[in-house]
């Protein structure tokens, strides 16, 4: 909870579907979509143990770190993941790599884009928070204010 406002963003972008937004398929958005350029490196949002790495359903690969305290960040999407379960990871570690293009997705699918995307998704307890007030703000905007 101390690294509330704190944390990197595992890739540079602004999300096109927020937390709590309609996900395009009747729900609404567990996490934020990312598009991405082509191949980008994926960074942990926060220190932590790897506990799951691999292929998920129609999510591409999905990493999934165990950030302590009951909070889990969930990564998806992605082309390449670098790390192995039970591995411990940096904020602003390099984890993984996009591919050239969106993976066939719930988080990707409802976004019209030829880029890769990026899904990330914040859990406490089981249950997913809004990871936008965990997010450092960027020199950009501590510059407007």
């Amino acid at each position: 909870a101390e690294a509330r406002g704190m944390l990197p963003r595992p890739v540079s972008g602004e999300p096109a579907r927020l937390f709590g937004a309609p996900d395009g398929f009747g729900g609404t958005m567990r996490g934020v979509s990312i598009p991405t350029r082509p191949r980008a490196v994926v960074s942990s949002p926060a220190d932590g143990w790897v506990a799951f790495a691999g292929p998920f359903r129609s999510f591409g690969r999905l990493l999934i770190i165990n950030a302590g305290n009951g909070y889990y960040l969930l990564l998806a999407g992605m082309d390449r993941i670098n790390v192995e379960v039970g591995q411990f990871v940096l904020a602003g570690e390099p984890v993984a790599i996009m591919g050239e293009t969106p993976q066939l997705s719930p988080a990707a699918g409802a976004i019209e884009t030829k880029d890769p995307v990026l899904y990330v998704e914040f859990r406490k307890d089981g249950a997913s928070i809004d990871p936008g007030p965990w997010w450092a703000r960027s020199q950009s905007e501590k510059v407007r204010g």
